[in-house]
């Protein structure tokens, strides 16, 4: 009873005011981050939509250039879906992609389809992957351009009134059909216009989304170039692709790697080195070990209390019976005249004993080298028994 009470007081299992005085300083750092973001999240859901967003009064959105098409008679209208953009398009109708390059193969192919074959137009902002699909006989070049203000340099009637523009940005190659190039760098447009082959409608490629964006349409000759690009029908369907709006008829076509950004395979492999570099710091070996003097004097009883702590804190009744066991078994195989190497062997150990105590070697069997115990007050009749044993054995 007392054994049990020693260990009951001496348990290092924290308590529930431990654990909460160990953890309200990161739980309060998280409720205060959480808070922050939802008051920003509040602050900035009005009119903060996003870049390119012509809802958004952002420096990056494009809400100045929908109002003043607006004063000019021409309505916009915002889409998220490849479904309302498809169905919007129309002779009397100008469809924006904000986003080109975030549409599958298949939404490419359908966009081009509906806008070939409305009469309207179609505008492409910053188009590289996506535009050899929505402007046939287009294609991009790698290298941006690296003037911002460029000067029309073509005949396009919106250009020349325009003026120079802040077009700079993607380039074009333009090959085996007739287009307008306009805002030329280094000879390469960063403006095309393709006119459709039926002879209505046509698609404008813009290089940079620069003169849209509410910050920068003041400035140079933006605002008429963006207006009349944006404003040459009397309705306006701003379309927003998303990574979401992706259509029942290419789930079955996409793989789990074709849903994974284009930069996975490189960043995968500098995590693959960076965690094989880890590895071989971390297991570098230290040298030998050396042997040093503890600065202090422990006492054998705090050492025992302490690894007594950790079994219990373990559970390990098993651990704990087999050192009292073992350490038993080896001081008594001396007194009875055992030799060291045969301490453990119960052929060996088991007669000596009870010859010399004249007692029943089934029972020292099972005090000695019997089953591990099931709780902890076994446990503490097991350290009885074994110190009298070692008691009446060093008895004369």
């Amino acid at each position: 009873m007392t054994a049990e009470a020693t260990l009951a007081s001496t348990s290092v299992s924290p308590t529930a005011r431990q654990v909460w005085t160990r953890t309200r300083g990161v739980l309060i750092a998280v409720v205060i981050l959480l808070i922050g973001a939802l008051a920003i999240a509040v602050l900035r859901s009005g009119t903060q939509h996003g870049r390119l967003d012509p809802r958004s009064a952002s420096p990056y959105g494009s809400h100045a250039v929908t109002t003043l098409l607006a004063d000019q008679g021409v309505s916009t209208r915002v889409v998220t879906t490849l479904d309302e953009a498809r169905t919007a398009v129309g002779p009397d109708t100008t469809l924006l992609i904000a986003a080109p390059d975030l549409l599958t193969q298949h939404q490419q192919d359908v966009v081009h389809r509906a806008a070939r074959d409305s009469g309207g137009r179609m505008i492409l902002i910053a188009p590289e992957t996506s535009v050899g699909t929505l402007a046939p006989g287009v294609s991009a070049d790698p290298a941006v351009a690296f003037d911002s203000l460029l000067a029309p340099g073509c005949e396009l009637p919106a250009a020349r009134r325009a003026g120079a523009a802040d077009t700079g940005g993607l380039r074009y190659f333009i090959r085996g059909t007739h287009a307008d190039a306009c805002y030329p760098s280094n000879g390469l447009p960063t403006l095309v216009r393709l006119p459709a082959a039926s002879g209505k409608g046509d698609t404008v490629v813009l290089g940079s989304p620069d003169i849209l964006y509410n910050d920068r349409l003041d400035e140079q000759g933006n605002a008429s170039l963006a207006l009349q690009l944006l404003g040459s029908r009397s309705h306006l369907v701003w379309y927003l692709p998303s990574l979401s709006d992706v259509p029942a008829t290419d789930s079955g076509n996409r793989s789990f790697f074709d849903l994974l950004p284009s930069g996975w395979l490189w960043g995968t492999l500098q995590l693959f080195i960076a965690a094989a570099l880890a590895a071989l710091w971390r297991g570098r070996r230290l040298g030998p070990l050396v042997a040093e003097k503890l600065p202090v004097a422990i006492r054998a009883s705090e050492t025992v209390e302490g690894r007594a702590r950790l079994y219990r804190k373990a559970g390990a009744r098993d651990r704990a019976a087999t050192a009292l066991r073992s350490t038993t078994r080896t001081r008594l195989a001396p007194l009875v005249g055992v030799p060291a190497a045969q301490a453990h062997t119960p052929e060996a150990l088991l007669p000596a004993l009870s010859a010399h105590l004249h007692g029943d070697s089934r029972s020292l069997r099972s005090l000695l080298f019997g089953p591990p115990p099931g709780d902890d007050a076994v446990l503490i009749a097991l350290a009885d028994q074994l110190d009298a044993l070692e008691r009446e054995v060093r008895r004369p």
